[in-house]
């Protein structure tokens, strides 16, 4: 019996090969972030207008930032949103 293991290379390694392992990853973590905002504002009862206030942005910031598809946010309102739902945003070299 042969043993089974893995064939071929990772997914990662795929990425990496097509020259899209950045842009690929960049989308995935903003689309988590995304799905992890808007289930704490569920959790919270919270409204996209009541967040905007506590994070002192435009409603239309907001939709932004929860937009998976929209990577051009910044760092800055990253933060505001992890705190506005009383989290930290934590980032990482890996």
């Amino acid at each position: 019996m042969k043993k089974k293991g893995r064939v071929g290379s990772s997914f990662d390694d795929f990425l990496k090969d097509e020259g899209i392992y950045p842009e690929v990853t960049a989308r995935a973590i903003k689309r988590v972030i995304a799905r992890q905002l808007d289930t704490l504002m569920q959790d919270e009862g919270l409204t996209k207008s009541a967040l905007a206030k506590r994070m002192q942005t435009s409603r239309a910031q907001l939709d932004r930032l929860l937009d998976p598809d929209n990577e051009s946010v910044t760092l800055a309102t990253l933060t505001r949103a992890a705190q506005a739902v009383g989290r930290h945003l934590k980032m990482e070299l890996v």
